[in-house]
């Protein structure tokens, strides 16, 4: 990578650290370590090279929702986040390319009469998702007959779907997965509904930050940084995406 020009160090990280904002509602991309209480996996990692890059030090908000980060950039608290790519958001953030892809699944109960993707979207069905994650914005839009009831935030998205008896739990597919060999009498149905493209973004209107975000984790991708990582972190539900070049 070059070194980064001013302006980008200024518009990245404008209190002279890089705030980052980090989700632990998607547990392929941030955890908490249950010895030390550090949030640790390929989010932190990249905003700690970020900063390093920039020649900062990284200064990590750890949230527990898709929403709450989203909030966290648009009030100005952090400078950078890691987001699923999502057209209703891109009117306020800048994004990169993606830098890894995750695969959304269905989870329902082994009695269920639903046998496929396509089955969920009729009348009566209702759909339990985490409040403004990606799946809750896919959905919004692609669903017309079934019905979506909100979680409070993607990890309670299957106890929320069990307390509420309904009728199909959406995620992170590693998570569903987990789940449902924690719980009994769960299933999922095959194959993924959707891959969703996740990237760092920033606010928009800082062009010369965004284009030195871009070309980072292009790099990191390139490297094999961000593949690195994710064998370190031992995260086996997602993949490294292709070259922006290639997208």
């Amino acid at each position: 990578m070059p070194t980064p020009a001013p302006e980008a160090i200024a518009q990245l990280a404008p209190t002279s650290r890089l705030r980052a904002v980090i989700n632990l509602g998607n547990p392929i991309l941030a955890n908490r370590d249950p010895s030390t209480g550090e949030a640790s996996g390929v989010s932190v990692d990249l905003a700690r090279e970020l900063a390093r890059q920039l020649g900062v030090q990284a200064e990590l908000m750890v949230v527990k929702s898709a929403g709450e980060a989203v909030d966290a950039l648009a009030t100005g608290r952090v400078d950078v986040g890691f987001f699923a790519i999502d057209p209703a958001r891109a009117a306020s953030t800048a994004y990169s390319a993606a830098y890894v892809q995750i695969e959304g699944a269905y989870l329902v109960r082994n009695d269920s009469p639903l046998q496929a993707n396509e089955d969920v979207d009729r009348a009566g069905t209702r759909v339990a998702v985490g409040a403004r994650s990606a799946y809750d914005l896919y959905l919004t839009r692609e669903l017309k007959a079934a019905t979506i009831e909100r979680a409070p935030t993607s990890p309670e998205v299957v106890s929320f779907f069990l307390a509420h008896q309904l009728d199909v739990a959406a995620g992170v597919k590693q998570q569903l997965e987990a789940d449902a060999k924690r719980l009994p009498g769960l299933r999922l149905l095959p194959w993924r509904f959707m891959v969703i493209n996740q990237a760092m973004g920033m606010a928009r209107g800082k062009a010369v930050g965004a284009h030195f975000l871009a070309a980072f984790v292009e790099q990191a991708k390139a490297s094999g940084f961000v593949a690195r990582s994710l064998e370190r972190h031992r995260i086996e539900g997602a993949a490294v995406a292709p070259s922006a070049a290639r997208d």
